[in-house]
Parts: C-alpha cells; structure tokens; sequence
C-alpha cells in the first residue's frame, strides 16, 4: 500500500484554528487540492512551493497579510483563492503561475494590481471587490540603491553569466531565481529588491480603470532625460494599455463591484 503522503489528493482542513501551516502538509507531494479557510492563518510559509502537484488552493478567510513570491513556484496551480484576508499588495512573481484560470482577491486591501497580472495567459475569473483599490501612494519616494548582492545578482542575470546550481550556495541560487524583468522595453534590465515604483491607471473589461503598479530598475527608467527617452516612456505606457486591452477581452468574469 502506498504511503499517504503520496496517495492522499484531496485534503479539507477548513473551518479550525491553525495559526500556522502543519509542517507535516508540506510532505504530501501528491497533494491536488488543499482547503484552510476560516482558520488563524497570518502567514503562507515559502515552503509550500513543495506542494508541486497542487491545483486549487483556498486560504480565504485568514488574517493573512502578504503573499511569498515562492507560491508562483507551484507549476499546476489553476485555483488559487485568498478572498477575505488582509492583504495589502500582490507580488509580481504571481505571473509565473501559468496555469492559473481563478483568483479570488475580494476583500483585502489592496491598492493597486502588479503589472505583470496581465500576463496570466489562462486567467479567466478574478474577483477583486471590497478592495480600495485607491491610490494611496506618496510620489516622491525614496530609492534605496541596490545592495552589493543585488548589484552582483543584476550583472550575472543581464550579462548572461553561466551558473550551475553546484557553484553557488543554495540560497543565491534560489535569489537569483527571482529576479525581475524591468518592463521598460528600451531597458532590458532586472531587479530584485530595489527598484523603482510608478502606478498608472488602464482601461480594465472596458469600463473601469485600474490602478496597476510598475516596477522599473532605476530611476533612469520613470525619469526621462532626453527625447529618446520620452519617447521611450510613452512606449511603455501605450504597451501597458494594449496588454491590458488583450486581458480584457481573455477575462470572462471581472468582479469588481
């Protein structure tokens, strides 16, 4: 007989009083479907991007406050629902979830959406109402230059510079994993942690007008110092607004209201 934590596919822990993900959970590789909402959840630990065969995950219902970058790692995910948290920001690497046709996102508190949620090629439902989505953004902010690591991390990424998982500890080589394209199409560079922070509002199903977040590598990227690069930033805008046009006509149910 097969152990359970490869058996086992269907897993309903719903309606308890879990503050933290059971260890245990994250040994059920052959998990597909994994329910916790209505617990004490505060925190998704970056270790459930073990849960590779995962397909629908419900964490609604928590007191969750941030979403890790890790959970883009689960390649199946097609379900993913966080609805009724407190969520205060979407993290860009959601669009590497390229499976996922759900996203329950009503009743947080989010301000705006990350760019890169356009790129979600098979999303066709995504819930976002009881947001703010308000723009409560200060225009002067502070860019924090990059760290030495971020610094190294940028020129082995943008130069190329080959790596195996061997020749590097295990933590830069999952640090590297999360680098960021710079969506400025003139740029063609990354970032990590540091970068640049604009919204601009699209056109979202024709009728609305979301606040979407862009993250740009360097000041360089959002203050344009010549023609060349006006014209630069007016191209990114037009492409942000045909992207978003694309999204609209994909999505089949937009809830906002």
């Amino acid at each position: 007989r097969a152990p359970l934590g490869r058996c086992l596919r269907v897993l309903n822990l719903s309606g308890n009083r879990f503050a933290e993900l059971p260890p245990a959970l994250l040994g059920l590789r052959g998990l597909q479907s994994l329910s916790l909402g209505g617990n004490r959840l505060h925190s998704i630990p970056p270790d459930i991007q073990e849960l590779r065969s995962l397909e629908f995950l419900y964490l609604g219902g928590n007191f969750i406050t941030s979403i890790p970058p890790e959970l883009a790692n689960l390649p199946s995910l097609s379900y993913l629902v966080l609805c009724d948290n407190k969520i205060q920001s979407i993290p860009p690497q959601l669009a590497q979830l390229h499976s996922l046709r759900s996203l329950s996102l009503h009743n947080n508190l989010l301000t705006y959406l990350p760019r890169e949620i356009l790129n979600l090629v098979h999303l066709e439902e995504l819930s976002l109402r009881g947001n703010p989505l308000v723009v409560r953004f200060v225009r002067d902010l502070t860019y924090n230059p990059p760290s030495l690591q971020e610094l190294a991390g940028r020129t082995v990424k943008t130069r190329n510079v080959p790596y195996a998982p061997s020749d590097l500890p295990e933590n830069l080589v999952r640090y590297l994993s999360l680098a960021s394209n710079c969506p400025n199409p003139k740029c063609g560079g990354v970032y990590f942690d540091s970068c640049v922070r604009q919204i601009k509002f699209v056109d979202f199903c024709g009728k609305y007008r979301i606040p979407l977040m862009h993250y740009l590598c360097s000041p360089e990227c959002s203050s344009p110092c010549s023609s060349a690069s006006q014209s630069s930033t007016s191209q990114s805008e037009s492409d942000s607004e045909d992207e978003a046009s694309v999204a609209a006509r994909r999505m089949q149910k937009v809830l906002l209201g």
